[in-house]
């Protein structure tokens, strides 16, 4: 059984690994005010930026899905992770050595599955690079060589050799400690007759890493004739590796990809170095599947969807190159970005094209050239004779409902028009028609008039939220609430502005249930006065359920809305908030009084009559005088 992780080191780790470090690895962030930084959520699908990153608080929050917390939470939640794996990993990219309390130091067998299958992929890419250099691997490295790949850039890549026998690899990570179903769970080896084998013998090999850097699989390309495998063998599904949810050379690729909100598709291994070592630094490639949704989550993630994102498919010019492009149109309007096609001359590839013309033709190669769905559309008109009306009519049949999935009106009667040009169909309005009256079934399901989708609502600072509230149920609107909310942000955000006549406050001076909860919360934590190093850790420890725990970080998260956030907009907020209760309190004394009328004991009503007035006069010291008379 896996010892506990000392707290102490647990603490350490989440100190020592920066939140926004970790998210960028995954998706783009960018300013969103505040210190905060903001992207497109990784947890939902979503147009615009809902997911922020407070990397002074070392959290993280969406205001779509309502996901968050820290750091530790992020990478579990992403990677599908357990505790101790997290912090494993974590620790590992920090250099910590981590204690483990109920078993000394951690060995091999105790550590999470993930981490172990990750580990033993890490030695075997270092395993199968090293073999590289051998003389059986000559080979491969003659295979390299005349694809116009150097020492340097196999390197680069980490790409190796396997050797040819049955177990060599298998033996080496038994030696380090891996268990035989440890191999057999991660792909590097298989069943035999007699135990495990190599899964990959003889093969040039490439390592698969995931977003975050990690080795997770490998592609292996036959070298020899007698090898009776496929040309390319990549790793089966495992618990870390899932073919439709990585792509090859994202990790290398995705700072530029970020930077320059352009990606470019290419179809195998050799292309992704080529358009590397020619200046295409932004190129990636999918591992024996169609370019599919998980991928586009993947590539969105990191454009942003900016308005001059791109992305640019570079498909072979031969019948199966013209289908996996058709097929990726169909995935073209999950795309914010604008997508194009690149065939190379004669049909060459990424790596056929550097080898007979050089690093610039590759560079010139994947200039945005034709927008994909010209070129989907010209693939479809030219399987019909448009010499005559009927195979023009056909040709409308097939191609119309390609142009009614073009979300944005303005581009679909554009494209509706090239299509009636492309058709020679001289009534271009009559196309246009045709194609509005297909967007308008495919939104009704095809079932008639297309209903309006409801609207989404968005909070206070304009960040769209679920149209079915995954948290606590809040009005924005209510001026009460938003000042409430504000106070709160301030007393987790900016504690020495508001305390400490913020721990005076009681909970029934907050109007929604959710936040006077979190309030209770503040205050069980020990108080926002001298608000110690670990404060907001406390008060999200001190939640009495996940709701209340994800609002506390929500709020921890949320920029202030204030241009200057200083004292005096924190006594402000403080003022307005007591004035309120007052002022309820004063509503339900004279309630109280009306009820008790002319005959009621004299010395209730004197006492309520006292009350009355008192409050009363706060209430006018609050107005004339703000927080100096809390």
């Amino acid at each position: 059984m896996a010892g506990r992780i000392n707290d102490d080191d647990v603490k350490a780790v989440r100190d020592a690994v920066p939140i926004d470090a970790v998210v960028s690895e995954y998706l783009q962030l960018r300013n969103a005010g505040g210190g905060n930084l903001k992207g497109l959520c990784p947890f939902h699908d979503e147009k615009s930026p809902s997911f922020q990153v407070s990397p002074s608080k070392g959290l993280f929050h969406c205001f779509g899905c309502q996901e968050g917390g820290d750091t530790i939470a992020f990478v579990m939640k992403i990677d599908h992770l357990s505790f101790s794996e997290t912090v494993e990993r974590l620790a590992a990219k920090a250099g910590i050595t981590l204690r483990y309390e109920e078993g000394g130091y951690n060995p091999g067998h105790q550590r999470g599955e993930r981490t172990r299958l990750v580990e033993a992929h890490q030695i075997a890419a270092r395993y199968y690079a090293d073999q590289l250099g051998s003389a059986e691997a000559e080979i491969g490295r003659k295979f390299l060589a005349e694809r116009g790949f150097d020492q340097a850039a196999a390197e680069h890549f980490g790409v190796g050799y396997s050797p040819a026998g049955w177990d060599h690899l298998t033996r080496f990570l038994r030696g380090k400690g891996f268990t035989d179903r440890e191999l057999l769970l991660s792909g590097l080896s298989q069943d035999g007759r007699r135990g495990p084998i190599d899964r990959f013998r003889g093969r040039l090999m490439w390592p698969i890493k995931d977003v975050g850097g990690d080795v997770v699989g490998f592609g292996a390309r036959k070298l020899r004739d007698d090898d009776n495998g496929p040309k390319y063998l990549n790793t089966p599904e495992t618990p870390i590796y899932k073919k439709s949810q990585v792509l090859y050379g994202i990790d290398l690729a995705k700072k530029d990809i970020a930077k320059v909100s352009r990606a470019v598709v290419v179809e195998g291994y050799t292309d992704v170095m080529a358009c590397h070592l020619a200046g295409v630094t932004t190129a990636i490639a999918t591992c024996g599947t169609a370019f599919g949704g998980d991928h586009i989550k993947i590539l969105r993630r990191l454009l942003m969807d900016n308005g001059s994102a791109r992305v640019i498919f570079t498909f072979d010019g031969d019948a199966a190159g013209q289908k996996a492009a058709l097929r990726a149109f169909e995935d073209d309007q999950k795309f914010a970005a604008e997508t194009y096609i690149a065939i190379a001359p004669d049909g060459m590839d990424p790596c056929e094209l550097r080898l007979a013309k050089g690093d610039e033709a590759v560079a010139d190669l994947v200039q945005p050239r034709t927008p994909l769905f010209e070129f989907a559309l010209r693939q479809i008109v030219a399987r019909y004779d448009l010499e005559i009306p009927s195979g023009r009519a056909a040709a409308l049949d097939e191609a119309a409902p390609i142009v009614a999935r073009i979300k944005n009106v303005a581009s679909q009667h554009e494209v509706a028009v090239q299509l009636a040009g492309m058709l020679g169909i001289l009534d271009t309005q009559f196309v246009v028609r045709r194609v509005a009256q297909i967007a308008r079934w495919q939104r009704g399901g095809g079932k008639g008039p297309a209903q309006e989708a409801p609207r989404q609502r968005r909070d206070m600072n304009g960040i769209q939220a679920p149209t079915t509230p995954a948290g606590p149920a809040l009005n924005l609107r209510s001026p009460a609430h938003r000042t409430e909310r504000e106070l709160l942000k301030l007393a987790l955000q900016r504690p020495e502005l508001v305390s400490p006549a913020f721990d005076a406050y009681g909970t029934d001076e907050f109007t929604a249930p959710p936040y006077a909860a979190v309030r209770q919360c503040v205050q069980d934590a020990g108080g926002a006065t001298d608000a110690p190093s670990d404060y907001l850790d406390a008060v999200r420890e001190a939640a009495p359920d996940d709701t209340v725990r994800a609002l506390v970080t929500e709020l921890a998260v949320e920029a202030i809305f204030a241009k200057t956030v200083d004292e005096a907009y924190a006594g402000d907020q403080l003022v307005t908030v007591r004035l309120r209760a007052v002022d309820r309190r004063i509503r339900d004394v004279q309630g109280t009084l009306a009820r008790l009328g002319a005959h009621g004991d004299p010395a209730q009503v004197a006492a309520v009559q006292n009350e009355l007035w008192v409050l009363t006069q706060y209430g006018q010291s609050l107005r004339n005088h703000g927080a100096a008379a809390l």
